[in-house]
């Protein structure tokens, strides 16, 4: 019986060997096949990258044919790449003001307008007297080293347009305030030029009034001893620090966008800035004018300011103009004039500045010319063109600024004529009053 136990423990046990036997075989028969399914994989997958990566290598050879080809044509830029639109607009800046105001006149104009008279001309209105607006590039910067460019668009529109403005008239430059494209040649300090139509190098006083001089009113000086804007090239260069040459060559002193002929003006200053504070400018001009009221012209100008004290200034204007062959006279008609500035802050937000100023017209070549051409809406003085005047004035003005964007202007001023005929007739003298306020951005 042991035996027979014995025996049947043994077959089972052959069995169980065989059956792991066939296991094992199993499975070690899948691992070979599934190794070499794995290996065919490999082989197949490499030949197809391979493929592939030729495939791309010749298309990137066809567009590379064709982009040369079409750059070539003229289809495609070349070279570098130029700059988005908005980053270039996002270097521009954009400026400007608007300024409104509400005077009288004592004298009580016919048609309440003041003869002679420039920005507030209106008495018992308000008026609009500008919207300016202003689109410039980045400063140019002058040195020695490298070319730099930008340009600078103002445009007026308003009461004063017709007065500020490059000839209104003119189709196309009714609004033109000025234009102009800046370039710096790299030469020594750096040589600065302008091409296009330009403000005056005359005058203390700015033709945007109230908004940036300190008094809201304009001086006769600004007009009568100055300019309008005028298309021409401009050389300036800063030999040190203190001392700057500017000249300049332009379509005559008052001919505006286009020349009445073939004559032009020249004009030449020196600016000294002997201190940090104090600085001068030395201007002289002279040309063929060909304008309809006078041949030829020549002049000298003298501006200074001086900020004596960081509450303290002081500004001055000389003009001496010599008017040959002016409408209805003949031979040389000179004028002069004088003028002075004071300003003084009590504090940030309020100030306040003084305007005296003395013009001589003894031939009436120039003040009976005033505003030739301006339109409605302007009167002139009433002497004839040939009876002279002396015109004084004073003007007071009290700056209020509440928020940097504000300038509230309350002025006023006085005027007189030596002329018998008066601004209006029998009335030599005038006081004009109210305020103006202006908003800058």
């Amino acid at each position: 019986m042991n035996q027979i136990k014995l025996m049947n423990r043994n077959r089972k046990r052959t069995r169980h060997l065989k059956v792991a036997g066939a296991c094992c075989g199993v499975m070690v028969g899948s691992t070979m096949l599934m190794n070499g399914q794995s290996a065919t994989s490999s082989v197949t997958d490499t030949n197809r990258l391979g493929k592939l990566e030729k495939e791309n290598q010749e298309l990137q050879r066809r567009l590379d044919t064709l982009e040369a080809l079409a750059q070539k044509e003229g289809l495609l830029p070349s070279g570098k790449k130029a700059d988005p639109p908005i980053s270039a607009m996002s270097e521009l800046t954009l400026s400007g003001f608007v300024t409104t105001s509400y005077f009288h006149d004592s004298s009580d104009p016919p048609g309440h307008i003041s003869p002679g008279y420039l920005w507030n001309r209106h008495t018992d209105s308000f008026d609009l007297n500008k919207i300016k607006v202003t689109l410039a590039s980045p400063p140019v910067e002058n040195n020695g080293e490298k070319f730099d460019a930008g340009f600078r668009v103002s445009l007026i529109a308003g009461n004063d347009a017709p007065l500020v403005n490059t000839g209104s008239g003119t189709t196309g430059f009714d609004l033109v305030r000025e234009a102009f494209i800046e370039l710096n040649i790299p030469i020594g300090t750096g040589l600065d030029v302008r091409a296009g139509e330009l403000i005056s190098l005359l005058n203390y006083e700015s033709g945007d009034g109230g908004a940036v001089n300190a008094n809201f009113s304009q001086g006769w000086q600004w007009y009568l001893t100055g300019n309008p804007p005028d298309a021409g090239v401009q050389l300036s260069y800063n030999f040190t620090d203190w001392l700057k040459a500017t000249f300049r060559i332009q379509n005559g002193l008052y001919a505006g966008p286009n020349a009445f002929g073939s004559g032009q003006t020249m004009l030449g200053a020196i600016g000294l800035k002997p201190m940090k504070d104090l600085w001068f400018s030395l201007i002289a001009f002279g040309g063929r004018e060909q304008a309809p009221f006078v041949q030829s012209l020549w002049g000298a100008s003298l501006l200074g300011g001086w900020q004596a004290t960081e509450k303290l200034g002081f500004g001055t204007e000389l003009d001496y103009f010599n008017f040959h062959n002016a409408a209805g006279l003949t031979g040389d008609a000179p004028v002069w004039s004088t003028g002075f500035w004071g300003t003084y802050d009590f504090c940030k937000k309020i100030g306040v500045a003084v305007r005296a100023e003395y013009l001589s017209d003894t031939d009436g070549a120039d003040a009976a010319h005033l505003g030739v051409g301006a339109g409605p809406g302007f009167a002139q003085f009433l002497n004839p063109v040939g009876t002279g005047q002396d015109l004084t004035s004073v003007a007071l003005t009290l700056n209020y600024k509440p928020i940097p964007s504000i300038k509230i202007q309350p002025e006023i001023r006085w005027d007189h004529t030596s002329w018998a005929g008066g601004f209006v007739p029998g009335k030599q003298n005038r006081i004009i009053y109210g305020a103006g306020v202006s908003y800058l951005f």
